[in-house]
């Protein structure tokens, strides 16, 4: 198990110049040396290509330092190590050397976000310098600062492979199938998703207690499991002011506060203390999140759901209300059966907008004839038919169940063009106020 500091005097390696990559770029050369970089798709200068070269380079490193995108099962990966040289990730590399005890690690398939950002304000809150960061968007260790008192790090199923060691506390949110085709499998899946409760130095999972995947899989948790369940703690409003919606994100910001007395924070027994302290909360974007009104009509953003689970999630926060429900995407090929049989189990009026690339499959999933699932070329069709669907008083959700890879670059990318839609709509509104023609 190594770290950042042991690879002082090495032969290093960095595979993959993205955000994560630039960022082991940045960490060592604070600790004077200097790398081979190496990407699949170089977009710089003195940058090897992998197949033009840069394997050979890597094959000569002492360390490879890869970036989370890149599959562990890759067969470069095992051709490096079969050649002595250990790869690793620069996350593992920071874990290693970190005081773990002050760490708390969050996982899961959906809702690890959230999770951290709300463990991160809460500490914050509480008077606490803390960093939440990881897969989130900040590396702890760029720069690396020892001063703070307490580190929240988000762990994606690609980051969990490269980790040798863990906190004594990791947090689980959920577990569904998802990247199914960088894990090989979704059995595979579920054990590099859940290898951090079981790496040395794990002591308690914080689990999601309504997740049957998770229970059935009790072998792969730590020695010690707290389940948390969106029913516990009946009555409590001390998690209002974080203004999130959902039965999900009630259990989140349960699992939250579990984490913060495993943590040994005496104000997480204190119901006073954690309101005040959940005060100012802004939630994530695409998450759940209203970006605008118009016609009586409420238009949510949640880009970031991109499987079968948090879709239904999304919709469950919207109890006895009119939704047009956005879906569809880049195709991974996952069984859309379960997102039909949630949506037909609804009591209200549901609308089903299938967009591209995987909407053709997702209307596949209901019975033939519905009314009330309908094609849709685009986004912005989407947008446009919902509306008027949903007048005078419905939600129009963009809860895609599929990734955004292909029409955008990304979730962020999807929820502008959605918001961009909803200023389209709020225009077409106006005109109508004022008599204007379409």
């Amino acid at each position: 198990m190594i770290s950042w500091d042991d690879l002082r005097g090495k032969r290093v390696g960095v595979w993959g110049l993205g955000r994560e990559g630039q960022a082991n770029l940045r960490k060592l050369g604070t600790l004077g040396v200097e790398p081979v970089p190496v990407d699949d798709q170089p977009a710089q200068p003195g940058v090897l290509a992998t197949a033009d070269g840069g394997l050979d380079a890597l094959k000569q490193c002492d360390v490879v330092v890869k970036t989370p995108g890149i599959s562990r099962y890759r067969s470069e990966v095992a051709e490096l190590e079969a050649n002595g040289v250990t790869v690793t990730g620069g996350l593992g590399l920071w874990l290693a050397g970190a005081d773990r005890s002050r760490v708390v690690c969050v996982t899961g398939t959906k809702g690890k976000s959230t999770t951290t950002s709300v463990i991160g304000h809460l500490l914050t809150g509480l008077g606490y310098r803390c960093l939440a960061g990881g897969n989130i968007g900040v590396s702890p260790y760029d720069p690396d600062d020892p001063s703070y008192d307490y580190w929240v790090i988000e762990v994606s199923s690609y980051q969990a492979t490269d980790l040798r060691c863990a906190p004594p506390v990791v947090a689980v949110t959920s577990l569904h199938p998802d990247h199914l085709d960088w894990h090989g499998g979704v059995e595979q899946y579920y054990r590099d998703k859940l290898s951090l409760c079981t790496r040395p130095g794990a002591e308690l999972t914080v689990a999601n207690g309504d997740s049957d995947l998770l229970r059935a899989r009790r072998d792969l948790l730590a020695p010690e499991v707290a389940w948390v369940s969106a029913e516990d703690d009946p009555g409590a409003t001390w998690m209002a002011p974080l203004g999130l919606r959902g039965q999900h994100n009630r259990r989140n910001a349960l699992i939250a506060r579990r984490c913060l007395a495993a943590l040994g924070i005496d104000a997480a027994h204190d119901d006073a203390a954690m309101r005040a302290a959940a005060v100012g909360y802004q939630p994530l974007p695409s998450r759940l999140t209203t970006v605008g009104t118009a016609g009586g009509v409420t238009f949510v953003d949640d880009s970031l759901s991109t499987n079968v689970l948090p879709t239904l999630a999304a919709v469950d926060a919207f109890p006895g209300e009119r939704i047009a429900l956005i879906v569809g995407g880049h195709d991974r090929g996952i069984d859309y059966a379960p997102l039909a049989a949630g949506i037909l189990a609804r009591k209200e009026p549901t609308l089903v907008l299938c967009i591209p690339d995987s909407g053709p499959r997702i209307h596949a999933a209901f019975p033939a004839g519905r009314p009330d699932v309908v094609d849709c070329a685009s986004l912005a069709d989407a947008v446009s038919v919902g509306f008027r669907w949903a007048r005078p008083a419905g939600v129009v959700l963009l809860s895609p169940a599929a990734p955004s890879f292909g029409q955008f670059r990304d979730y962020r990318d999807r929820g502008e063009a959605f918001t961009r839609s909803v200023l389209d709509v709020d225009a077409e509104v106006v005109g109508e106020r004022r008599g204007e023609p379409d």
